[in-house]
């Protein structure tokens, strides 16, 4: 009996060590991997995470599908991935709107986006970008400025929406430069484009990302980034910084999660494969030509970042009385 319970117990302990080796080893993934993007199709975000399935499915033939999952700020999406199988097969590409301005727009959430999402690894950032139409009176952030003094809250100021980073910074700038624009939300760049050209509202601010081909297209004039240099890809633009505008530099930051209690190998395996993707030409070119910018590192880098954008932004959404519900 006891020789019998001695090979039971080895037999176990062998298939344990198979099942781990199987949920984080060398067989994962052995389906197809779902990575939620909480924003509508054709936004920086949707961009970015279908060009890293691409070359996953390319380079490691991986199975990787996307699926946009917008509403609620992204909230359905985070709630979603929160509450799925901590097995590494559903994936979301969080970004700063998602995981730090979330939790400090709305009193109640139906997950925590630090105890409920596993890091994985921070992908890219992105600054945003101040247009106006092509033939706008205002070619500079100086120009908006004097504007807005001589006819408080007369200029209009569109962004994607109530509580996005685009809001945030807008809220910085008037702190700074002691002006009230008059805030515009959309759901979009594709939604308030129509209205930017047509004049119905004065400006806009999105990510460069997201504006970069109407900006190369003519559609409209780029005045000022809120990155801390000037883009790479819109060179003759000034930062915000050089048009005498201090404090705010900001930036949207991209990084994948995994609902928490994803197993280690797994969230090993996924940090290691994104960093030596985003070190290949083909795929580190694609992105920069993008307006974004490469980050890469460790998921501790990812938290990290996250939780000094909350400290930082949450006076200003507590100044400005933004609320979400």
């Amino acid at each position: 009996m006891r020789k019998l319970i001695s090979i039971s117990a080895a037999v176990l302990a062998c298939l344990t060590g198979l099942a781990a080796h199987a949920q984080g080893g060398q067989s994962y993934p052995d389906r197809p991997i779902k990575i939620i993007v909480p924003f509508p199709a054709g936004g920086g975000t949707d961009s970015l995470t279908r060009l890293l399935a691409t070359a996953l499915t390319t380079k490691l033939h991986w199975v990787v599908t996307v699926e946009n999952k917008p509403g609620a700020g992204g909230n359905l999406a985070l709630d979603t991935v929160a509450k799925s199988k901590p097995d590494g097969y559903t994936l979301v590409m969080a970004q700063t709107d998602n995981v730090v301005l979330n939790p400090l727009l709305y009193s109640k959430l139906s997950y925590d986006p630090v105890k409920d999402l596993d890091p994985l690894v921070p992908v890219a950032s992105g600054a945003a970008v101040v247009v106006v139409r092509a033939d706008s009176p205002y070619k500079t952030l100086a120009d908006v400025v004097a504007a807005a003094k001589a006819q408080p809250g007369r200029l209009t100021m569109a962004t994607p929406g109530t509580g996005t980073i685009s809001h945030l910074v807008t809220q910085l700038w008037q702190n700074a430069s002691g002006v009230k624009f008059t805030h515009v939300p959309y759901r979009g760049m594709a939604q308030a484009l129509p209205d930017l050209v047509g004049g119905q509202v004065d400006m806009y601010m999105g990510s460069i990302p997201t504006l970069l081909a109407q900006i190369e297209g003519g559609k409209v004039r780029a005045i000022g980034v809120t990155a801390a240099k000037r883009s790479p890809v819109l060179p003759h633009v000034p930062t915000f910084a050089e048009s005498g505008v201090k404090g705010a530099e900001l930036a949207s930051l991209w990084g994948l999660m995994a609902p928490h209690g994803t197993p280690r190998p797994v969230v090993d395996k996924w940090n290691a494969e994104i960093n030596a993707l985003l070190q290949q030409a083909d795929v580190r070119d694609k992105i920069l030509a993008t307006g974004a910018e490469l980050l890469g590192g460790p998921p501790q880098a990812l938290a990290e970042v996250n939780a000094a954008d909350r400290a930082r932004l949450a006076p200003v959404v507590r100044e400005a009385d933004i609320k979400l519900d």
